[in-house]
């Protein structure tokens, strides 16, 4: 991929120049056979179609293609590592994280493509045919885009190029601002664009909302150590919107054996409109709808089930039969779906936050925290080929040698990554055993971006930093008490027990990288519980690298790389 800041900025500049060169008469005229900023951006609809453009963006980074290689927030972090221990998927970060290796620029390229679609809309706004009450809704949802791509590029890169106008010529002297520059552009984005962005109940389901600017607000003033407004902006969100904690069973599947916290990832669970009251920002997935992100044969853009759980069926047991029916990936909780076994949970997020010994057998657990609970992480792996003799049986009890030798084939996995029992009717290939198609492999739902556990958790870190521990218990313990969680004593918060929670509550869908890296734990707590990296991450690693491709595309100033690089 050759795109970087100099080709998105002269790509604006030729568009923009398209039709404003005035050689011939015939050249004034508005073109009408192809798109220019001239015909691009005049009525509602067309600024719409361009918000929509930045929707599909913000999924993109929610997405897990097939090799997971760009899947960094989780990969190399504490909860989560290459399974396969090949040198793939991060497995080392002095040969994947490097200014010249793709990893690092994906995120990058397409934060920088947020920022510059969301500064053309505002650019053109003002002299469009669009009434001046629907521009301010629309200039706040391009404002809260550009204010999350800043949010992202600075604790991932620190001070980065700040631009803030649409690039109407080519550039190529970029240079890096202050990460307090950035912050500060952050903040004036998200605050303007909670004084005008309806509540969420008021918008259509994944749309920008004013509980999506408070909770970016109330993360940044974190970051930033102003404690009291972090507080402000998290209660904001909390206690003056509408949202709520899922208390009691809902949706797609609630007449099904499970749990609230189970509920909260089936298929169809996730919106406001199914009644879903803690959902704050959800990424829309459709399936075989174009552009929609999923589809029932090819490949899916979201394979999170594929990297994520594991690869047990194709597995044989002790006598050297089939461990599933045919040899076939299931939607079950048992098989997972058509897991591939690239990305492991760590012994961190499967035993040491919920007090578990990896050696012992834990596939009957004490624990009330349903988030531990088998229908929320699959620890156990039955045979449930009828023609082995093990039919029935555990692995666990009976283990083929063949797991023994490679046991990256099967692991514990959260069941959050997959959709047992409700893939596409087209991907199964038989309905009634539940086999699926080689085909399959992705999640079919849409996906967290923001939920409201994350919003307490951020105001629980801001009491702690002010020293109020009973209200940091508090907030904890709202989310604990819907787990059925013991609740945590306010002398026991710390830091740590925060990221813990995090881990319990978040794992698999929040950014882990970029929480670790704001919170200064990333390279201690990679080498304290990463299997993998523990021995190749460096301290410069708490930052990724600026991409050497828009070190050379800057000829005319310097753009300066991180230390360590």
């Amino acid at each position: 991929m050759k795109t970087n800041l100099f080709k998105i900025s002269l790509f604006a500049a030729l568009m923009a120049c398209s039709s404003s060169c005035k050689e011939e008469s015939f050249l004034n005229e508005v073109p009408l056979d192809f798109y220019s900023p001239e015909n691009s951006y005049v009525n509602e609809a067309h600024f719409e179609s361009a918000l929509v453009d930045l929707y599909a963006k913000v999924r993109t980074e929610t997405s897990v293609t097939a090799n997971a290689n760009e899947y960094t927030d989780v990969l190399g972090t504490d909860v989560a590592f290459n399974a396969r221990l090949d040198n793939n998927r991060l497995a080392d970060y002095n040969n994947t994280i490097t200014p010249q290796n793709n990893v690092p620029k994906i995120h990058w390229v397409n934060m920088y493509k947020i920022i510059s679609n969301a500064n053309t809309i505002l650019s053109r706004l003002s002299v469009s045919e669009v009434p001046e009450e629907k521009q301010a809704i629309i200039a706040a949802e391009a404002k809260l885009f550009r204010a999350w791509a800043y949010r992202y590029l600075v604790h991932i890169y620190g001070g980065v190029p700040l631009i803030l106008e649409e690039a109407t010529s080519p550039k190529s002297d970029f240079v890096r601002a202050t990460r307090d520059e950035i912050f500060s552009q952050v903040i004036k984005d998200a605050t303007e664009a909670a004084g005008i962005l309806p509540n969420v109940a008021g918008v259509a389901d994944g749309r920008l909302n004013k509980s999506v600017a408070n909770h970016i607000l109330a993360e940044t003033y974190l970051t930033l150590k102003q404690y009291d407004q972090a507080i402000a902006a998290a209660t904001e969100v909390i206690e003056k919107s509408s949202l709520a904690l899922m208390t009691v069973r809902f949706g797609s599947l609630k007449d099904k054996p499970g749990d609230v916290y189970y509920d909260l990832f089936r298929a169809g669970n996730q919106n406001r409109s199914a009644g879903n009251t803690e959902a704050i920002w959800v990424a829309q997935y459709e399936v075989d709808i174009p552009g929609g992100g999923l589809t029932s044969a090819g490949s899916p853009t979201n394979q999170l089930e594929r990297v994520v759980a594991p690869v047990a069926f194709t597995l044989k047991d002790p006598k050297g039969a089939a461990v599933v029916l045919d040899n076939l990936p299931a939607s079950t909780l048992n098989v997972g779906g058509r897991g591939a076994s690239f990305v492991q949970p760590t012994d961190y997020y499967l035993y040491d936050i919920w007090g578990l010994d990896p050696k012992a057998d834990n596939r009957i657990i004490k624990s009330t925290d349903i988030r531990t609970s088998p229908f929320n992480i699959v620890r156990d792996f039955i045979y449930t080929n009828p023609a082995s003799e093990y039919f029935g049986k555990s692995m666990i009890d009976f283990p083929t040698s063949q797991w023994v030798q490679q046991s990256w084939r099967w692991y514990p996995y959260p069941s959050k990554v997959t959709t047992p029992g409700q893939h596409p009717p087209g991907l199964m290939e038989d309905p009634i055993a539940m086999t699926l198609k080689a085909t399959a492999g992705a999640t079919y739902r849409d996906m967290y971006l923001i939920r409201l556990p994350e919003t307490y958790f951020l105001r629980a870190e801001a009491y702690l930093m002010k020293g109020d521990l009973a209200k940091a218990a508090a907030d904890l313990n709202v989310v604990r008490v819907r787990s059925n969680a013991t609740p945590v004593l306010p002398a026991q918060v710390s830091l740590e027990y925060i990221l813990d929670e995090r881990a319990r509550e978040l794992t698999f869908e929040e950014n882990r990288r970029l929480v670790l890296v704001r919170m200064g734990k990333l390279v201690e707590r990679v080498r304290r519980y990463n299997p993998l990296n523990k021995g190749n991450i460096n301290d410069h690693n708490i930052l990724f690298p600026i991409p050497y491709s828009e070190i050379e595309a800057n000829k005319d100033a310097k753009l300066e790389q991180n230390p360590g690089y």
